[in-house]
């Protein structure tokens, strides 16, 4: 039967807090025969049992972002949805019930007031009597523990807290900690929004004495945020502050909130200070027991300040939090003497460490050091530049002591533990990753362990740099935005986890740091004082919005970004007349970390500047404008490269890799140009013995581009490569994530230069869109959007015996795999129902292919949607293999 399931709303399961006026409400679909599709869908929805929309049956194929069309949502509601289905035959078929609910809809109704530590009346907090504090962290605040008791004489039937930081906060209730959000509210354009979070707190509430804490530090707000050496606080503010609202609503009708206000108290507790570069600092003897629960005495506590009494720019959370999703137990703890421990959890992640702490006396000083390498057998830290990425314990002289940072996260393998009292066991010490909490939607695996190495580390790559912001690095001084980073590996990110909901956040923040002047910046949030509009790096304002129009059907987000879209490009015409770009006005980074090559600056900037004039033009279409400007600008631009850039036998101007690929990839070239220009990329691959020269721009187009002119043994050979520079190469030498530059260490060189050397990158993890795409062969028809037309391309070559690969996609679950067994290649693929698929099946011999009956079928096949099988001879390797 056709049955819909994994009902979201605005891109969420069942959301607690939403402010859009009018959600998109999608659904993914499955069913278990063959050619099914949904011709029609009937949504109703209704609010403490009243309908408040019923569409009626919808004569539609459409799954995927259905604006509700009811009467005006109201605030602080539950809303409950079901959505009904018709089969291929017209008949009724399954149906599925979801919610979400709406947070505060209009300004006015928020009464909560800003509040910080009032450093008027406080007295100073004198630094704990062990201290080796540095002069980077001996000045930072200890963060405020804010609390406020109300008592009650009724529990009520509905409880919600909507909270906010300005740096981040950790909320509160009788005792226990609200929510599992981490490092909350997450990084915005604090000047432009804010977002603020929903909780369910009913459960937690009594009909008696009540108190609402919450713990604040600087986060990005008002702590060292970025690569310069010095605390960052002109960028936002210089101390962190806190917003929340409580309602409480009562079997009688009743409402009653709980406001941040002048009646709220502070004081320092335990955390020295915290921050996201440097780590945190806890002095245990200095715990309030209790502070957050009913009971405790609280005279002592001096009254918060008021900083600002309007909450102007609050954006209820559109996406998941970051939380912590797994726990990693050490490989091995070893004792360097000293007092020293070496814990190595065999993978490098993001997130901190919960230590457990047994027999320590008072004052007992633990400190823990961060790093992902080692560099003869101890840590290597001169890659964090000036991040310390320390956490500092002192003990308070319990026999069993808990310790996990709360406002900090590093980038770590490993960890130095200092100071811990007798031998430190492996089960004392857990590795918790934390990172926002995309839901993961794709697979992929074979039988070369390299090869699903390479996977692995990809995924940890974007798990450890999904932190709020699409970063570049976890653990040095950086930790930024990179526009660049984000665009060119997000088709690998698209394939990997559902990140619609996480990039149309960003992207209003990428808007928000966008110049009067259209000038999209290098970085978003925009923090660093950097060059603004890099070509391929501004050049990603254009390309996320839409890739995320083409993945997931999001008309939403292309037309929010359309205006800078367009502006970006304008912008660009503007200072570049005569259409090359020479982008006088901004920074080009050319390939970044390119090896072995130097591909002309103009040249990219200009492949660039066509791409995305191309890019609106479609764009245009989509949402109705006027499409024919940027469609010239785009023709002129391409005659400009060629008169430019290209030579009469097809040499590209500088003859690098990534020059022919953008010239090929893009379509810049004359079609009598094209066979040209792509021998004299092939040859170079060859020539280097299979070697690439790529950088972080060249490479996520590599291995499709060869493969997609018919050089698929050539993209297998650089896939397999394992000497330098390759993937394989970091992956011989124990990488498990990817590294930022393919000569991060070398053996005949050591560590390259410490100032830019992370070992936990995802731009050059760009490849696994082709793993997905290419190797296992799930792609959809250049018209396609949402994944409604398929393209299923399975490319058998190298050393793999088999591959295969999965995608939740918003139509429904996409498969694609194949194996060779028995002198036969056997494919298998899954079409979701309402989808279409075009399969071209591996194989030397087209009259060869049967399907699971034994019928020939050939190897050009249009299916319907379903579940297949198709057994053929296997295609005659290619040269060289």
């Amino acid at each position: 039967m056709l049955t819909p399931y994994a009902l979201s709303t605005d891109g969420r399961a069942t959301p607690l807090g939403i402010d859009e006026k009018s959600p998109l409400l999608s659904w993914r679909l499955r069913s278990d025969r063959n050619g099914d599709a949904q011709t029609a869908y009937r949504i109703r929805v209704t609010e403490g049992g009243t309908e408040r929309w019923d569409s009626g049956r919808v004569e539609s194929p459409e799954n995927s972002g259905i604006a509700y069309g009811g009467s005006v949502l109201r605030s602080r509601a539950r809303y409950e949805w079901t959505v009904t289905v018709w089969n291929a035959d017209g008949e009724e078929a399954g149906a599925a019930d979801s919610w979400f609910e709406t947070a505060l809809l209009h300004p006015d109704e928020w009464t909560a007031v800003w509040i910080d530590r009032n450093p008027h009346v406080h007295p100073p907090f004198d630094p704990p009597v062990v201290d080796d504090l540095t002069d980077r962290t001996r000045h930072l605040p200890a963060p405020p523990h804010l609390r406020r008791s109300f008592t009650l004489d009724d529990a009520p039937v509905r409880a919600r807290l909507y909270a906010t930081a300005r740096g981040v906060y950790e909320a509160r209730l009788n005792g226990r900690k609200i929510g599992d959000h981490e490092l909350a509210p997450g990084w915005t354009e604090y000047g432009t929004r804010i977002l603020y979070q929903t909780y369910d707190v009913t459960d937690l509430v009594t009909a008696s004495e009540n108190v609402l804490g919450a713990v604040v530090a600087d986060g990005w707000w008002s702590g060292f945020v970025g690569f310069d050496s010095r605390h960052q606080a002109q960028h936002y503010g210089a101390a962190p502050q806190f917003l929340a609202q409580l309602v409480l609503e009562f079997a009688d009708g009743s409402t009653r909130t709980i406001d941040t206000d002048g009646e709220w108290v502070e004081r320092p507790g335990a955390i020295r200070y915290a921050d996201l570069l440097m780590g945190q600092y806890e002095d245990a003897s200095r715990a309030q027991p209790g502070w957050d629960a009913p009971g405790y005495d609280a005279n002592d506590w001096l009254p918060v300040r008021v900083v600002d009494p309007n909450p102007a720019n609050l954006v209820a959370e559109p996406d998941e939090p970051v939380r912590v999703t797994e726990e990693l137990h050490p490989v091995s703890v070893t004792a360097l003497g000293d007092g020293r421990h070496l814990v190595d959890f065999g993978q490098n992640l993001v997130g901190r460490v919960r230590l457990t702490v047994r027999g320590a006396k008072t004052g007992q000083r633990i400190r823990l050091r961060h790093a992902e390498v080692l560099e003869d057998g101890e840590l290597y830290l001169e890659n964090l530049r000036t991040a310390e990425a320390t956490d500092v314990y002192l003990a308070a002289g319990q026999p069993v002591e808990v310790f996990e940072p709360t406002f900090t996260f590093h980038g770590f393998r490993y960890v130095e533990v200092v100071g811990y009292p007798g031998l430190l066991h492996a089960q004392d010490v857990v590795g918790r990753v934390l990172h926002s909490d995309t839901p993961f939607t794709g697979t992929f695996e074979c039988d070369d362990e390299m090869v699903d190495q390479l996977h692995r580390n990809i995924r940890w790559g974007q798990r450890g740099n999904w932190v709020s912001v699409p970063t570049d690095c976890p653990q040095r001084d950086e930790r930024l935005g990179w526009l660049a980073d984000a665009q060119i590996f997000a088709p690998t990110a698209m394939r990997n986890a559902d990140v619609q909901a996480f990039f149309a956040r960003w992207l209003a923040d990428v808007r928000a740091a966008t110049t009067p002047e259209g000038v999209f910046p290098d970085i978003a949030p925009r923090v660093a004082m950097l060059t603004e509009g890099a070509p391929a790096w501004g050049d990603g304002g254009v390309i996320i919005p839409w890739l995320l129009y083409r993945v997931y059907g999001d008309v939403r987000t292309l037309e929010r970004s359309y205006d800078s879209m367009a502006a970006w490009v304008d912008h660009v015409h503007r200072h570049n007349p005569d259409l090359i770009w020479r982008n006088r006005t901004g920074n080009n980074y050319g390939d970044w970390l390119q090896v072995d090559a130097d591909t002309p600056r103009a040249l990219l900037a200009t492949a660039y500047f066509a791409q995305s004039a191309a890019l609106i033009a479609s764009a245009a279409r989509v949402i109705k404008k006027d499409a024919q400007p940027y469609e010239d600008l785009h023709a002129r631009i391409k005659d400009a490269f060629i008169d430019a850039f290209v030579e009469d036998d097809g040499r590209v101007v500088g003859d690098t890799q990534t020059g022919y690929l953008l010239a090929l990839a893009f379509d810049l070239l004359p079609s009598h140009l094209v066979e040209p220009a792509f021998e004299r990329l092939a040859a170079d691959v060859e020539k280097r013995d299979h070697h690439l020269t790529t950088g972080f721009v060249g490479v996520a187009l590599l291995c499709p581009t060869l493969a997609a002119h018919g050089r698929a043994d050539l993209a297998y050979a650089l896939l397999h490569q394992d000497t330098y520079p390759s993937w394989g190469y970091s992956i011989v030498h124990g990488a498990t994530t990817i590294w930022e530059r393919w000569d991060g260490w070398t053996a005949d060189r050591g560590f390259q230069a410490a100032q830019m050397n992370s070992f936990n990158h995802y731009s050059l993890g760009s490849i696994g869109d082709w793993l997905y795409g290419g190797v296992a062969g799930i792609d959809q028809a250049p018209d396609s959007v949402g994944y409604r037309s398929l393209v299923l391309r399975p490319t058998i070559g190298g050393r793999l015996g088999f591959a295969r690969a999965s995608q939740e996609t918003v139509r429904g679950r996409v498969a694609s795999g194949w194996r060779l067994a028995d002198g036969e290649v056997v494919v298998d693929v899954e079409i979701p129902p309402g989808s279409t698929a075009e399969l071209t099946v591996p194989t030397s011999d087209p009259s060869s292919v049967r399907d699971a009956d034994g019928e020939a079928v050939g190897a050009q096949l249009r299916l319907e949607s379903g579940t297949y099988r198709f057994t053929a001879q296997p295609p005659t390797p290619k040269k060289g293999h």
